[in-house]
């Protein structure tokens, strides 16, 4: 039977649509609660006990860390409303954290050490005591080191005050990967060269790339297949802590609705989520309702929520979470039928890199072309940037390649406050605004996918305009696996933190200078992407994808007073030093004095 390194990654996957028996191993042998994945836990008071574990699925095995004794760690069940108090006691040998994925809280309760806490230390038990303020859904995970990696994470999931009519049954689908190599080996193995994991390099004659741009690429010693650093190489793509071989199983009844609470909890793999046959209405995304819109697909970037209601009709659908890169996917059943497994759909081709990425521009609109806020129908509008000037479009026209003056590697024209070194030899010469690109991979598919521009606020949003604009790049030397905020790692700018006034409204410009997508997570507040609709119809989000070489833009008001983390939500980017704190004061009075 001929197969390719391509279908053999997926292994499981292929093995289940043709039918073979599922090994013992591929069971999720050290999960306790074989069908969920995970526990679940409620209550005025919970205990959370971390520990070290082992781990093994799809024929891969090795350390783990359990929360409870699971991996994933229990569904955190709280309601809106509620004083929650959560004691977490380490029995590691080293020291923990657990931070609330998305919850506004008071800052000391957020869980980064060294920036809002000093950490749990090896056989103590630090108590989280805050009010529940919000609903909807979330997640927590470890912000020490590379715990995360290794398991440190689990759901959230905040009921709401008052009932929800909108849906039936619900099912929270939490993805993740599992490697058997310890992370700090990955970390290691990325430092010494950047496509280690990269099995998907191209040919001399793959693809319909022009010779021009290959020769392009090549003397800048970039690689247009490099989607994801961490690849199905040495990741098994996990839902709900089992890989696809394991037949996880979502029950439904025909005519029910269906609420999928779509939880990206990886360390580093973008997933794009489809249910093939089966539309899916986007109701609610990072936690915070948004206006419904139907799709047949989209892309969840690391640490981002989706929730969505599905009708299936009777039978078995597969469930399908394929990472960015299509080096491997996640995958379930939702199922009218226990035990009856669907098939699921191949990987497709992998995904190539083109000059819009690289921030040299777009010629084509499909292709990330900036916004369009005038054109008919708001959001999917051409190239015409005459209409836009919200600080996030820097558009340009389409470039001769052959007399290209800019490369990456130049960084003559980064601003001066952005430091120029080891750590930072890339520039996005024209980077444009891309809210309205769907992602790596999915802007030339025949079907609906779900774009930031088609997000708009449930319900109209109290708006002020901003008193000022901040303007963040997203800096790095790929080659070196270094990563920062304005040419400066986290390590260099411990003691000077992004200052924002206590009720400040800021805007915020990030311009990526780079060729991958970075999840950025602000911690402790919500913020407005600034996506095209009306000012009052902006949606919230805590965590923004920003596209290669491009500009992605909110607004946030500084009402959660503190010192909270500001970071990329890819993993190793982050312990590479893609990180700040950001710091609202002074602390308003108590509501007695004031």
């Amino acid at each position: 039977m001929h197969t390719n390194r391509r279908k053999f990654m997926l292994g499981s996957t292929g093995l289940l649509a043709s039918g073979l028996a599922v090994p013992a191993w591929a069971r999720g042998e050290s999960l306790s609660h074989a069908r969920q994945g995970f526990g679940e836990v409620s209550g005025e008071r919970i205990a959370l006990s971390v520990d070290r574990h082992h781990f093994g699925v799809g024929g891969r095995k090795g350390h783990a860390i359990a929360v409870n004794g699971t991996v994933p760690g229990p569904l955190v069940r709280l309601r809106e409303g509620q004083n929650i108090r959560i004691d977490v006691t380490n029995n590691l040998a080293e020291d923990t954290s657990i931070h609330w994925h998305g919850l506004l809280l008071p800052f000391q309760f957020d869980g980064v050490p060294g920036v809002s806490f000093p950490g749990i230390k090896p056989g103590e038990t630090f108590t989280y005591e805050f009010p529940i303020r919000q609903s909807g859904t979330y997640w927590w995970h470890s912000h020490s080191g590379l715990q995360e990696q290794e398991g440190h994470y689990g759901p959230l999931v905040i009921e709401s005050a008052e009932p929800d009519p909108r849906y039936d049954r619900d099912y929270v689908v939490l993805l993740s990967e599992f490697s058997p190599r310890h992370p700090h080996e990955i970390a290691r193995m990325l430092k010494v060269g950047e496509h280690y994991f990269n099995y998907q390099m191209q040919t001399a004659s793959e693809g319909d790339m022009p010779l021009d741009e290959r020769l392009m690429w090549g003397g800048m010693r970039m690689n247009p297949r490099d989607i994801s650093d961490v690849t199905g190489a040495t990741y098994t793509f996990l839902v709900n802590g089992h890989g696809p071989m394991d037949g996880l199983e979502y029950l439904f009844a025909p005519g029910e609705r269906v609420r999928l609470r779509i939880i990206n909890g990886s360390a580093m793999t973008f997933f794009n989520i489809r249910i093939p046959g089966v539309p899916m209405t986007v109701i609610a995304a990072d936690g915070m309702d948004v206006a419904p819109v139907e799709v047949d697909e989209f892309q969840i970037g690391v640490a981002e929520t989706y929730d969505v209601i599905v009708t299936p009709p009777a039978g078995s659908h597969a469930l399908v979470a394929e990472a960015m890169d299509r080096s491997g996917m996640g995958l379930a059943s939702l199922t009218s039928h226990k035990g009856h497994r669907a098939t699921p759909p191949p990987l497709r081709e992998p995904v190539t890199l083109t000059m819009a990425d690289m921030g040299m521009g777009s010629t084509d609109g499909a292709h990330g072309g900036a916004l369009n806020h005038d054109a008919p129908g708001g959001s999917h509008g051409g190239m015409d940037h005459s209409g836009m000037d919200h600080g996030g479009g820097d558009a340009s026209p389409a470039m001769d390649h052959g007399s290209m003056d800019h490369s990456m590697r130049d960084t003559s024209n980064l601003p001066p406050d952005v430091k120029v070194g080891p750590g930072n030899d890339m520039v996005a010469p024209m980077p444009m605004d891309r809210m309205d690109f769907p992602g790596l991979g999915l802007d030339k598919v025949d079907h609906r996918v779900l774009r930031y521009t088609d997000l708009k606020a449930a319900r109209p949003n109290p708006h002020r305009m901003p008193t000022r604009q901040l303007t963040i790049h997203l800096t790095g030397n790929m080659e070196r696996y270094m990563w920062s905020f304005d040419g400066e790692k986290f390590s260099a700018v411990t003691d000077d933190p992004i200052r924002f006034a206590y009720d400040e409204r800021v805007r915020v410009k990030l311009v990526n200078d780079t060729m991958m997508a970075h999840p950025i997570h602000l911690h402790g507040h919500f913020f407005e992407l600034v996506n095209g609709a009306g000012m009052m119809d902006q949606p919230l989000k805590h965590t923004v994808v920003v596209q290669p070489g491009s500009t992605a833009t909110f607004d946030v008001t500084a009402n959660e007073p503190g010192d909270w983390a500001f970071h990329c939500h890819l993993l190793y980017h982050m312990h590479a030093g893609m990180m700040q704190t950001v710091t609202v004061r002074p602390f308003p009075a108590p509501e007695d004095e004031a």
